[in-house]
C-alpha cells in the first residue's frame, strides 16, 4: 500500500503520483491557527474602532474619549480646515518613513502580495496600517474602518504564516483568514467575509482553504457578538416582498448603479493620475487630499469620518432628496480625492454611502413616475449601495450577501442578487478592470477573474495515454536498440522508451538521444543505464496528478501501468495539451 492505494509488489521502488485528498491533517493545523487569528482580529477590529473614536474626539472635540462621535457635529468653523490636512501629513510621513504599503485601501496591496510575493506582507504593516487609518479617518477622512481592518487582519495572518513553517499556499490561506476575520469582526458578516476572501484574495474555491477562512470569520463574528450583542449593523424597518414590477425596478436600479461604479472607478484613477503628475514628493499628497476633505466637510459636514450614520439614515429613508443629492456628490468628491492622494482608508463604506444615496434618489424618482407600483425607495437604497460595490469591486456574491447580513432583511435578498448581477454585468462589459485590480493591471500584474474547476483533474490517464507504446526489454543490448531505431519501426521516432522486465513491468525509462551516445558500450544491457527509480502513472490517476508528478520528477513522459503493474501505455506532455481540446470545444 502507498497513500492508501494498492501497489503491485514489483513496483514498490517506482515513483508514483501522490494521491490527492480534499482535506488532511495540515488543514486541521491551519484551521486551528485560523481560529486564533479570528480571536485576535475580533479584538483588533474593536481596538481600531476605539482608536478612530479617540482620534476623532481629540481632533474635533478636544476631549479624551473612545466613545464614537460623528465629526459632523463639530463646532470648529474655519478651524476645521487644518484638521484633515494635519492628518494627511502624518499619514504621508508614516508612509514615507514607515512603509509605503499603508497607502490606499489595502486590498489591492494584499492581492499583489498573494500573486507575486508568496503572501508575504511586512510585519510593520500590521501595526502601521491601523494606526495610519485611525489618524486619516479620525481627522475627518471620508473612509470606513473595514478596509484598514481587512488589510490589517491580512497582514497579521501573513505575519503568522511567515513565522510558522508552512508553504505559500497555507500562508495565503492565513492571509485570507485574517482579512475575512477583520471584515466579519467589523460588521458581523461571516458569510460575506468568506465570499470576499474567495473573490478577492484566495482566487480559488477549495475546502482546504475555505474551511480555515470560514472558521476564522465565525470566530471573529463571535467576538463581535460577545462585545456588542447580536443585532444588525444597519437596522431597517421590515421590507415587503417585491412583486414582479417592483423587482424589475430594483434590478434596473442595480444596473444604473453598476454604470455609476464605472464612472466612480475611472474618476478615482484620473485623480490618482493627476497626483502622479504633481511636481512634489508623494509624501505631501495626502495633505493636499486632506485640504479637499476639509473644504467638503465645511460645505457638507456629513462627508466627514466613517459615515455609518449616513448609511443608516439613507436606509431608513430619513434624508430628503436635496440632502441625498448633496451627500452623494460631496462624499464622492471628498473620498475620491482623498483616496487618490494615497492616504490610508477603505472603499466599502464610502461606496455604500454613494450607492445608497443614488439608489434612494432613483427609488424616489421611480415612485413618482410609477405611483401605483409601490416602489420602496429604501429597497432601492439597499440595492444601490450593494450594486455599486459589486460593479466597482467585481464581487457580486459578496456584495449581495453582505447587504443582507448587515441589515438582516430577508425580503431584500432577491432584489439584491438581481441588482448586483446586473451591476456586475454592465460594469464588466464597459470596463475591463475593477477598482481593486486596475492599479495592479497598470503594474503588469494579471489578476485571476474566474475560478473554474481544474479540467485536468476531471480526466483520467487511461483515456488519454498513448496505447501503442514502443518499449525495450531491460536485458536488450544498446546495439540491438540502435538497430531497431535505424530500421524505422513504428514508434522509433519517439523521444523516450520504457524499459520492461521479463514480466512486462516497467523498470526504467531511456531517452533516444542517450542510445546514440558514442561512448556507450554497444554490448551493455539497457537496464544498466537506468540511474533512478522509474516515474510511473496508474490508469486511474487523474491528468492533474500526472502533470504534477511530471513536474516533481522533472520528466516529460510517464509509463502507464495497469493495477497488476504491467505496462499498458505512455503519457506525454503532448497528451496533456491534447486533453484541453475538449475544454476548448465545450467553451
Amino acid at each position: 500500500m502507498r497513500d492508501g492505494i494498492a501497489v503491485a509488489p514489483d513496483l514498490e521502488g517506482a515513483r508514483l503520483p501522490r494521491a490527492t485528498a480534499v482535506v488532511d491533517a495540515r488543514v486541521a493545523l491551519v484551521s486551528g491557527v485560523a481560529v486564533g487569528l479570528g480571536l485576535a482580529a475580533g479584538f483588533l477590529a474593536e481596538g481600531l474602532v476605539r482608536l478612530i473614536a479617540l482620534v476623532t474626539n481629540l481632533a474635533f472635540f478636544h476631549r479624551l474619549s473612545t466613545e464614537f462621535a460623528s465629526p459632523a457635529g463639530n463646532h470648529l468653523g474655519w478651524a476645521l480646515l487644518p484638521v484633515p490636512v494635519a492628518g494627511g501629513l502624518l499619514v504621508g510621513l508614516m508612509a514615507r518613513y514607515g512603509s509605503k504599503a499603508i497607502r490606499g485601501h489595502g486590498i489591492p496591496e494584499a492581492m499583489e502580495q498573494v500573486l507575486l510575493n508568496g503572501s508575504r506582507i511586512p510585519a510593520r504593516v500590521t501595526f502601521l496600517k491601523p494606526l495610519s487609518a485611525a489618524i486619516a479617518i479620525g481627522t475627518g477622512g471620508p473612509f470606513g474602518a473595514e478596509g484598514p481592518i481587512i488589510a490589517t487582519g491580512g497582514a497579521l495572518g501573513s505575519m503568522v504564516g511567515q513565522r510558522l513553517p508552512m508553504p505559500a499556499m497555507e500562508r495565503k490561506t492565513l492571509l485570507a483568514a485574517g482579512a475575512a476575520a477583520g471584515m466579519a469582526a467589523t460588521f458581523g458578516s461571516p458569510v460575506a467575509a468568506v465570499l470576499l476572501a474567495v473573490e478577492l484574495l484566495l482566487f480559488e474555491l477549495r475546502p482546504r482553504s475555505v474551511i480555515p477562512v470560514a472558521l476564522a470569520a465565525v470566530t471573529a463574528t463571535g467576538v463581535r457578538f460577545a462585545l456588542h450583542g447580536i443585532r444588525p449593523i444597519f437596522p431597517m424597518v421590515p421590507l415587503a416582498p417585491p412583486n414582479g414590477l417592483q423587482l424589475c425596478v430594483y434590478i434596473a436600479v442595480g444596473a444604473l448603479a453598476g454604470l455609476a461604479s464605472v464612472g466612480v472607478t475611472r474618476a478615482l484613477y484620473v485623480i490618482e493620475d493627476g497626483f502622479e503628475r504633481l511636481p512634489i514628493h508623494w509624501m505631501w499628497w495626502p495633505a493636499l487630499g486632506g485640504l479637499v476633505v476639509g473644504i467638503a466637510g465645511m460645505v457638507a459636514p456629513r462627508t466627514l469620518g466613517v459615515g455609518y450614520d449616513n448609511i443608516e439614515a439613507i436606509l431608513a429613508g430619513s434624508l430628503a432628496t436635496k440632502a441625498l443629492l448633496a451627500l452623494c456628490l460631496a462624499k464622492f468628491i471628498s473620498w475620491a480625492t482623498a483616496l487618490g492622494s494615497g492616504t490610508s482608508g477603505g472603499t466599502l463604506a464610502p461606496l455604500f454611502t454613494i450607492g445608497g444615496a443614488l439608489g434612494a434618489l432613483l427609488g424616489t424618482l421611480a415612485a413618482a413616475v410609477l405611483p401605483h407600483a409601490g416602489v420602496d425607495p429604501r429597497m432601492c437604497a439597499l440595492v444601490g449601495m450593494a450594486a455599486i460595490f459589486a460593479g466597482a469591486a467585481r464581487c457580486m456574491l459578496t456584495s449581495a450577501v453582505f447587504a443582507f447580513e448587515i441589515t438582516l432583511q430577508p425580503m431584500g435578498l432577491m432584489p439584491l442578487l438581481g441588482g448586483c448581477a446586473a451591476a456586475y454585468l454592465l460594469s464588466a462589459l464597459v470596463m475591463r478592470h475593477g477598482i481593486m485590480t486596475e492599479r495592479l493591471a497598470r503594474r503588469g500584474v494579471r489578476v485571476p477573474a474566474e475560478y473554474p474547476a481544474d479540467h485536468l483533474d476531471q480526466l483520467l490517464v487511461r483515456d488519454h495515454a498513448t496505447r501503442q507504446v514502443a518499449a525495450f526489454g531491460a536485458g536488450e543490448t544498446v546495439a540491438a536498440a540502435r538497430r531497431w531505431l535505424a530500421e524505422g519501426h513504428p514508434g522509433a521516432s519517439h523521444q523516450g522508451f520504457p524499459l520492461v522486465d521479463a514480466a512486462g513491468r516497467p523498470v526504467g525509462l531511456i531517452m533516444g538521444r542517450d542510445l546514440l551516445d558514442p561512448d556507450l558500450d554497444p554490448g551493455q544491457p539497457l537496464g544498466k543505464l537506468v540511474k533512478r527509480p522509474v516515474a510511473l502513472a496508474r490508469e486511474d490517476t487523474s491528468l492533474r496528478e500526472a502533470a504534477d508528478h511530471m513536474v516533481r520528477e522533472g520528466v516529460g513522459r510517464l509509463p502507464v501501468v495497469a493495477p497488476d503493474g504491467h505496462l499498458v501505455g505512455i503519457l506525454t506532455r503532448s497528451d496533456l495539451l491534447d486533453a484541453h481540446a475538449q475544454r476548448l470545444g465545450d467553451e
